[in-house]
């Protein structure tokens, strides 16, 4: 069955998603493009993984504890995600709203399956969620993404470094080999969703020159504009 994205499926919004790893990014441009989209009278909102105040708490108190299993880890953000989902992304796209996600279902088929969870397993929890009309990948050598991410952060968190895998002993070498393992599952994902890909590497108002332009290309921003 062919996967269908919110226009195909007769919603009047229109989704874009943003995925990449960690340091890749994707949360500066996406937020730029959120102020470029308001400046111009767009209807616009924006919505980011593991946010909902109905789970976050939860999520923490797992966190913090080192409590967490793949599968408990994917059912809690899973259930985030459904959370959003129903009270938040399909009303406004339904409202007629540009809806600006950083990251979608695309990371929890990463990570989720990193950890050992089956592939089939993951997708099918999120089986109801309907396809971003259009997902920009950014894409930088692994080697920018960690020194990016390690020049940012005093310290790395213990599941953030994947290190509940017991890939390495070494903080910074499990966030090496975890974010490693995602970026192949990322780049396996790439041609079954259409991801976009972005060139990551590149200056910050180069990106954003290139996401206006994709954007524009795909979308009539003319049609969502506020009356008045």
């Amino acid at each position: 069955m062919e996967l269908q994205t919110f226009g195909q499926l007769g919603y009047p919004g229109r989704l874009i998603a943003v995925e990449g790893l960690d340091g890749s990014g994707k949360s500066t441009q996406i937020k730029l493009i959120k102020r470029w989209m308001e400046l111009q009278g767009l209807k616009v909102f924006f919505s980011e993984w593991n946010s909902s105040v109905l789970v976050k708490s939860a999520t923490s108190k797992g966190k913090n504890r080192e409590l967490l299993t793949p599968t408990t880890f994917s059912l809690i953000h899973a259930t985030d995600f459904a959370d959003r989902y129903e009270r938040q992304l399909v009303p406004l796209l339904r409202a007629g709203y540009l809806v600006l996600c950083d990251r979608y279902i695309f990371t929890a088929f990463a990570r989720d399956t990193v950890r050992g969870c089956s592939p089939q397993w993951v997708r099918g929890i999120y089986d109801f969620a309907a396809q971003p009309d259009l997902v920009f990948f950014f894409r930088a050598p692994l080697e920018t993404t960690l020194g990016r991410i390690l020049r940012g952060r005093p310290t790395l968190k213990y599941f953030e470094a994947g290190m509940d895998l017991n890939l390495s002993n070494d903080i910074v070498e499990s966030f090496r080999l975890f974010q490693g393992m995602q970026l192949e599952q990322y780049l396996a994902m790439s041609t079954e969703f259409n991801f976009l890909l972005i060139d990551a590497k590149g200056k910050v108002e180069e990106q954003q020159s290139m996401l206006r332009q994709l954007i524009c290309q795909h979308i009539d921003l003319d049609a969502y504009r506020k009356e008045g």
